[in-house]
């Protein structure tokens, strides 16, 4: 573990030394943490959110994510409101993930599959899965619906794998922002036991161009609006 970590570290090191000269307003010590999680993020591995409507559930599902190194979010939303997260409840996570809203969650997944990913969607059906027989060290989209409908039957359809969460009590299904906690934490199992924490998806150009938004571009908009 502590070899593993020396030489994670040593990448770390790498990447802040071809940073030497960029222009960011973060101290050291901060900048080090965001390059840190940027090469433990795993661009292979995204969340896709369709029509889930309570702030509370979506603002736990970008925690979630956040937390177990996911970049990408996307998400579909049929509501009024114009944001749909609320901060108190994502503690600042909503900074460190990539939100896209799509207009057609069919063509966009579709898309997706092009490039390589598997579709898991958590949807009861016949042929649904143990959450857990999924490889997902394979690239993955998982899709999570919306609280009362769930995954639609269009979306459900261009999954590759529908899966379920074993329950042994009276409830039939777990909250939202739960199920799919409980999902993207088997995915950080198993890539974690395969060691892809340790071996960074980006490229040294995509560390920069992030950066220059979080470390720069971001910090600038925050000070206009206090």
């Amino acid at each position: 573990m502590e070899l593993k970590e020396a030489k994670f570290q040593q990448k770390v090191e790498e990447v802040l030394k071809a940073l030497e000269g960029e222009n960011y307003l973060v101290e050291p010590q901060r900048l080090k943490k965001l390059v840190e999680i940027l090469l433990r993020r795993q661009k292979d591995l995204v969340l896709f959110s369709e029509n889930v409507k309570n702030e509370h559930n979506f603002s736990a599902l970008i925690r979630t994510a956040d937390a177990v190194g996911v970049l990408n979010i996307y998400y579909t939303y049929e509501g009024n409101k114009t944001k749909i997260y609320n901060e108190h409840i994502t503690m600042g996570s909503h900074k460190w993930v990539f939100l896209h809203k799509v207009n057609n969650a069919v063509e966009t997944l579709k898309k997706l599959k092009e490039k390589g990913f598997q579709i898991v969607a958590t949807r009861l059906a016949e042929n649904s899965l143990h959450f857990r027989e999924v490889d997902y060290t394979k690239p993955t989209v998982v899709i999570v619906g919306n609280e009362l409908d769930g995954v639609s039957e269009e979306v459900a359809q261009v999954a590759d794998f529908n899966v379920v969460i074993p329950m042994y009590g009276m409830a039939q299904s777990l909250n939202v922002s739960v199920a799919t906690a409980v999902i993207l934490y088997e995915a950080q199992r198993q890539r974690e036991a395969k060691g892809m924490y340790e071996k960074p998806q980006l490229t040294l150009e995509e560390i920069k161009n992030i950066l220059r938004k979080w470390a720069y571009k971001d910090i600038i908009e925050d000070r206009k609006r206090v």
